[in-house]
């Protein structure tokens, strides 16, 4: 019996400690993943983005830290970016990750500004959403997993989706020249 809860313990310690990463591959200790780079035009390696509650309180303003790390939402029609139409590309308020570019903007007419698909799909993550009663999907920066909005199956064509963001969540930087 005592070798068998030897070998049990030894098991359950090796599967917490070898746990498979989602995303990315271990390198260093931290956590590498693909992303792509509107600027450079191209695929780059990059580090996942691990803050304390703590440090995403000092670097976010009050309402970036309710949207991006508690999953709220900011009130339709109030986002400084849903009325931008400027050549540029929209990138995570917390880690600076390109998200959307400004051709795949639409107007929804929800309230929030809409994209029909992100900058790539590897910048992105998505999981169920089953809060406030509904099934719904969850958009989040895959760099420093912050919430971001959600993503429906009633957007335009190509596509047919409607990413519905959160203007609080994402910096615009317009790129001139390109």
């Amino acid at each position: 019996m005592r070798h068998f809860l030897i070998l049990l313990f030894v098991l359950l310690v090796g599967m917490f400690a070898c746990r498979p990463s989602t995303g990315g591959s271990e390198k260093g200790g931290a956590l590498s993943l693909k992303i792509y780079s509107a600027e450079l035009g191209r695929y780059i390696m990059s580090q996942k983005v691990i803050k304390t509650e703590q440090e995403w309180k000092r670097i976010l303003t009050k309402e970036q830290f309710h949207i991006l790390r508690e999953k709220g939402t900011e009130r339709a029609f109030t986002g400084k970016l849903l009325k931008v139409h400027e050549h540029g590309v929209f990138r995570c308020a917390g880690c600076g990750l390109d998200l959307f570019n400004s051709e795949d903007k639409f107007e929804s007419g929800t309230g929030w500004p809409s994209f029909t698909k992100p900058i790539a799909p590897e910048n992105i993550t998505t999981r169920p959403d089953n809060s406030l009663f509904s099934k719904r999907t969850e958009v989040l920066c895959s760099r420093c997993e912050g919430h971001l909005g959600h993503v429906f199956d009633d957007g335009p064509k190509p596509t047919g989706l409607r990413y519905c963001m959160n203007s609080e969540a994402m910096l615009f930087v317009e790129l001139k020249g390109q």
